[in-house]
């Protein structure tokens, strides 16, 4: 489901239901050793996902190991992203040559918890959640994009980004929607615009962001 939200040169991998088949290679085991049931499940998925999508890169495979702020760390020369809920995992790679940065995020098609949006939201954003077309969780999607940024900002810039650091413009006709930081990169970040473009989808149940930062060629 993921795929159709990732341009040409990156690669994914997912399912929907549960990876009976999931496993994980022993230094991946040895950091997640006394988890409990649901989020060694959810890490064995994520782990699985991950190598089926080095796979399609014609990488061998490796383990994804855990860095110390919880973020999958790839095979030098590589990019990529991991998400899971309840349902769904999925796993986006590409090589930098043809990505410089990858984020994706999975979230249930649901309303935000109560008091959840004004945490995760800044008076503009919630400007236009209210007067948003109808038949869709735009709070959720607001969210996801969030986290899809996060996810691709991270990795170079190594410091946290508040909700507030950024906004999310949408273009509900044509699925994307625009990230834009409020705070600077950075000198050492190594990404090359404080904007970033992304991909949305919503279908069976569930809201997918992407945002794939491409090399200044």
């Amino acid at each position: 489901m993921i795929a159709p939200l990732l341009p040409a040169g990156v690669v994914s991998a997912d399912f929907a239901g549960e990876d009976a088949h999931g496993q994980l290679l022993a230094q991946e085991a040895a950091q997640i050793q006394g988890a409990g049931h649901s989020r060694r499940r959810e890490f064995t998925a994520a782990r699985s996902c991950a190598r089926r999508a080095l796979r399609q890169l014609g990488l061998p495979e490796t383990a994804i190991l855990r860095g110390e702020h919880r973020e999958p760390l790839w095979p030098a020369g590589v990019v990529g992203s991991i998400t899971h809920c309840p349902g769904y995992c999925a796993a986006a790679a590409a090589k930098t040559e043809d990505a410089l940065a990858i984020g994706i995020d999975a979230e249930v098609h649901d309303e935000l918890p109560a008091n959840v949006l004004e945490r995760v939201s800044i008076p503009e954003e919630r400007a236009w959640l209210s007067s948003a077309p109808t038949g869709v969780h735009w709070d959720r999607v607001l969210f996801s994009a969030k986290e899809s940024l996060y996810k691709a900002w991270f990795p170079h810039a190594r410091r946290g980004l508040s909700f507030d650091e950024a906004i999310v413009t949408f273009e509900p006709d044509c699925g994307a929607f625009t990230a834009r930081l409020r705070v600077a990169p950075g000198s050492g970040s190594g990404l090359p615009s404080c904007t970033f473009a992304g991909r949305f989808l919503v279908r069976d149940g569930l809201v997918l962001t992407a945002i794939v930062v491409r090399p200044p060629h």
